[in-house]
């Protein structure tokens, strides 16, 4: 942030406007038009709360299919129902649409676009950059905009606020200005987009007050924080405390494999203890786009500010080797059968990043897939969730599990609970299990992680 914009800001936190005032009974009044950009798994279920709230909400999309379905009722999102859909459509509570310039019309709007990594593994902001552009382009005063996107401490005061604050507006005082990071969980019944706590933080005190407002319009409840760079910390901290907790129990199955001990049963006994351990299991890499990715995010701005965070990339490192750890199992388990890897023929069992979702997102199964097939191996696969899938350099349509038996290997990568592991168990010649999946089945074919 410039010192222009930290004197604009910290000038604005001084006294509530009349325009903050206005906003406020707008939000309470339920006559704020609500905007989110980016109708994907964060926007779409948020856009659907908000109606259910009692708002007018558009969605914008630079996907016109997209947006065509959200018009016609149908839902592509696992979590909302083509009913959760169709009624605030039908009632016309939601809207989805490709046309930038209403966004002047919106007195909220909230911003749900990726942030994925570059090829170079450092963080990509171009989605968020091209939608602040967006927002820049039609600013006016009143209006309260809300980064949800996941990403590094300082995004936005540091990028957002100076594009926002270009026009001569002034944040805290003409228009607010907030992060309020998402927390979704895919196929997570029990949490969902309304009773998930929401953390809030403000560019100022006055733009906390605004994003806090809204937001209890429509989630049961609001943290709000000091400011926008402690919640955009919050959600880097939550991600990166599960995935260095992976990481410690994937080293862990490594290392129980090295002393030929069962990590499941050390795993459940240590789970035993009601106090001091949080269970977690280990896998075959890890999936979605906020573990995998989030940690770098926040590494990448540590070495910035010259800190080295060591544990970080350690855990960083051993989940990203999980993949190969697995293909390094299928090749054992067939060479103990006298086979050799290259022109086997390997069935994947679930090639979703997590049970029971139809999401790809950095799954671990591509990772699996690509090293198999660099080792000239031959792949199929099956998963109830994904029909087919086009990755680079890959291409797949899913087969039945009739197909099993033809299988010289399986490999269980997502624990799918449609999955008949029964059948799995009794039909293929050959199973490497990162899951756990078949626990109580015999298992004298069956090869763990």
């Amino acid at each position: 942030m410039t010192p222009s914009t930290i004197a604009t800001a910290s000038a604005a936190a001084a006294a509530p406007s009349t325009t903050l005032a206005a906003l406020l009974q707008k939000i309470r009044d339920r006559q704020a038009r609500v905007g989110i950009i980016g109708l994907g798994y964060v926007g779409l279920p948020l856009a659907v709360e908000f109606a259910r709230a009692g708002f007018t909400v558009t969605g914008f999309e630079v996907d016109e299919r997209r947006a065509a379905q959200v018009n016609a009722g149908h839902s592509y999102i696992d979590d909302i129902s083509p009913a959760d859909l169709a009624g605030p459509v039908k009632e016309k509570k939601l809207r989805a649409t490709t046309d930038w310039s209403l966004l002047a019309e919106m007195d909220t709007i909230s911003i749900c676009v990726p942030t994925p990594l570059s090829k170079t593994k450092e963080p990509d902001l171009s989605y968020i950059l091209r939608a602040s552009e967006r927002v820049r382009d039609t600013l006016r005063a009143g209006q309260l905009v809300v980064l949800e996107s996941t990403t590094y401490p300082g995004t936005t005061d540091e990028v957002v606020l100076p594009m926002l604050s270009a026009g001569g507006l002034e944040a805290g005082r003409d228009f607010f200005l907030a992060f309020s990071p998402e927390r979704v969980d895919p196929g997570n019944a029990q949490f969902q987009t309304h009773n998930i706590p929401k953390v809030v933080g403000g560019v100022t005190p006055a733009c906390g007050e605004a994003a806090e407002e809204l937001y209890n319009c429509g989630v049961k409840r609001v943290l709000r924080v000091s400011n926008a760079q402690t919640a955009e910390m919050a959600k880097l901290l939550e991600n990166t405390f599960r995935n260095v907790n992976i990481g410690l129990v994937n080293e862990m199955a490594l290392l129980c494999r090295t002393l030929n001990v069962n990590v499941w049963e050390v795993i459940e006994a240590a789970a035993s203890k009601p106090f001091g351990f949080m269970k977690f299991v280990p896998g075959p890499g890890l999936g979605g786009h906020c573990i995998p990715i989030d940690p770098v995010y926040l590494s990448w701005k540590a070495r910035a500010h010259g800190f080295e965070p060591r544990l970080i990339e350690v855990a960083q490192q051993i989940n990203s080797r999980m993949p190969e750890h697995v293909v390094e199992r299928v090749a054992t388990a067939l060479n103990d059968q006298g086979k050799a890897l290259r022109g086997a023929r390997i069935h994947i069992l679930g090639v979703a990043y997590k049970r029971d979702i139809c999401d790809i997102r950095e799954s671990p199964a591509l990772d699996i897939i690509h090293h198999l097939k660099k080792r000239q191996a031959e792949v199929v696969y099956s998963d109830p969730f994904i029909p087919s899938f086009r990755e680079p350099g890959l291409e797949l349509t899913a087969i039945g599990l009739e197909q099993l038996p033809q299988a010289d290997c399986a490999v269980i990568v997502t624990d799918h609970s449609g999955f008949d592991y029964a059948a799995i168990a009794r039909d293929a010649k050959l199973i490497v299990d990162t899951r756990n999946a078949l626990r109580g089945q015999p298992q004298a074919h069956v090869y763990g992680l």
